[in-house]
């Protein structure tokens, strides 16, 4: 939520003047802005950060890539938020490593908005993994260390380790 965006500000080069608030039991977060009313929802907001940093190219440079970036905001906050217990994290991870398996970024071959909320949405996920599960979420695992050393994005959270020799080397 708030927490997030402060941290998608700041990785967008943004000045934090942006005061957050959420708004009911899901807690769902609002930017107030100065003129006007407020805005709701993460995705929203977010995208909102990207075209006031003038990085419009983080929500995607075709009308495709734009609909992946946006799909998967969307599964950010559906399926990802909404997540409870392991089971539909095994889901998500499943799901995810699948796709990831011919990717480097999850809108293929840039790095868009999509890619940082949901290392953000995952991060306490994966920083849970145990190693066993780091590796056979393989794909997972290689997308999210690669998210997490790109420019300005991790910030203050925490590096999650990975096995270098096993997730990089073809293993035989």
């Amino acid at each position: 939520g708030p927490q997030e965006l402060a941290l998608l500000e700041r990785s967008l080069g943004l000045q934090e003047g942006n005061k957050y608030g959420v708004q009911g039991e899901r807690k769902i977060p609002v930017l107030q802005t100065s003129n006007g009313p407020g805005l709701i929802g993460l995705v929203t907001i977010a995208a909102y950060l990207v075209k006031q940093a003038k990085k419009e190219q983080l929500l995607g440079s075709t009308a495709e890539e734009k609909a992946v970036v946006q799909q998967w905001l969307e599964y950010r906050v559906t399926q990802v938020d909404g997540c409870s217990g392991k089971e539909d994290t095994r889901i998500i991870l499943k799901d995810l490593n699948m796709y990831l398996e011919d990717k480097v970024y999850l809108a293929g071959n840039n790095f868009t908005l999509a890619d940082v909320l949901m290392y953000y949405g995952l991060h306490p996920i994966i920083a849970d993994l145990t190693v066993q599960e780091k590796e056979k979420y393989l794909n997972v695992s290689r997308w999210f260390n690669h998210i997490q050393h790109y420019p300005g994005v991790r910030q203050h959270l925490s590096n999650v380790i990975f096995i270098k020799n096993r997730l990089y080397t073809n293993a035989h």
